[in-house]
């Protein structure tokens, strides 16, 4: 096995554990044994890691976790960053000292994960970070940004589009719009009147959601929706709808309604991933971070993004 030392000895490391389930409340950082990397597997060291709100969505009760495969004790967190010190037999495509982001599917936020080198969300991914990408950025990518990947698969947008996001502010938001207006489409992007210079800072047309939503979205000046993508529930879906947009243009990656697709990010294009690191490199595609915070601090992190207020992405360092 080839390994570096990266400094954290004495065969235990960090990780944020939690031993019931619930809230941010459950959340706590152990010190826990330094895991191997096996055969065709890599060890990662772990020097971000971003949030989802499936994070704690997933280990709020033992019913939500059980459908993921998650049981007690659990690790917590998805999105990593870091750097490749251990390769296992068999592993190839990776060396020690290699830059990698990637999703290891609820136990991100430590400073290490074992991942398989050719492996898929549960049994943990790795890609290589571009040059140009800093790891507190690569650490937002996997699971926001192969869930908007994967939802406009669906749609298939072009320069002739108008596409209504809703949610559009937010950790899958952000993706979404940027690459939709990639592909050369119009963006109309709801949310809360306070977000809406953050919108146009993406690229798309704010509008208030909530009660009065389509004939707010009339009186702009941009021309007829012609598909729609509900990042929230189902309030899109049905604006989208009354606005004439057939259901095979419409998608959720949220809620289930009959005769509209929805997209999740398993299903994303093998390349999906890759292609929005070199766009961020590229400096094509930005992702604003909302807040950083210490590995110490995960329960306010936590706090932060379950409010559902946060214009970005939030980031543990460790």
């Amino acid at each position: 096995m080839r390994q570096h030392d990266d400094g954290v000895g004495g065969g235990t490391s960090r990780a944020v554990r939690l031993e019931s389930f619930g809230g941010p409340e459950v959340l706590a950082v152990q010190d826990v044994p330094e895991p191997q990397a096996g055969d065709g597997q890599i060890r990662v060291r772990v020097t971000a890691a971003g949030l989802n709100p499936m994070d704690w969505v997933m280990t709020a009760d033992a019913e939500t976790a059980a459908r993921f495969g998650l049981s007690l004790p659990a690790g917590f967190g998805t999105d990593y960053a870091g750097f490749v010190d251990q390769v296992g037999e068999g592993a190839s495509g990776y060396a020690v000292g290699d830059r990698v982001f990637g999703a290891a599917l609820s136990r991100a936020v430590a400073d290490f994960v074992v991942v398989d080198a050719n492996g898929d969300i549960a049994s943990g991914i790795a890609h290589h970070t571009p040059d140009g990408v800093d790891d507190r950025t690569a650490a937002t990518l996997s699971i926001a940004g192969s869930t908007a990947a994967a939802a406009l698969a669906v749609l298939d947008l072009g320069p002739n589009d108008t596409v209504l996001i809703g949610g559009a502010g937010g950790g899958v938001g952000v993706f979404t719009v940027q690459l939709a207006r990639i592909a050369g489409a119009q963006v109309i992007g709801t949310g809360s009147p306070s977000t809406a210079e953050h919108l146009r800072s993406l690229g798309a047309e704010p509008v208030a959601y909530g009660e009065g939503l389509t004939g707010r979205i009339r009186d702009l000046d941009t021309g007829p929706v012609t598909a729609a993508l509900d990042l929230h529930g189902t309030d899109t879906v049905h604006a989208a709808r009354e606005l004439g947009v057939p259901d095979d243009r419409i998608c959720t990656i949220a809620a289930a309604v009959d005769g509209v697709p929805a997209a999740n990010g398993a299903n994303a294009a093998p390349d999906a991933l890759n292609n929005i690191a070199r766009l961020v490199a590229a400096d094509r595609l930005r992702v604003p971070i909302a807040a950083t915070y210490p590995v110490d601090d995960i329960r306010a992190a936590v706090e932060l993004q379950a409010a559902r207020h946060v214009r970005g992405k939030v980031v543990i360092d460790l």
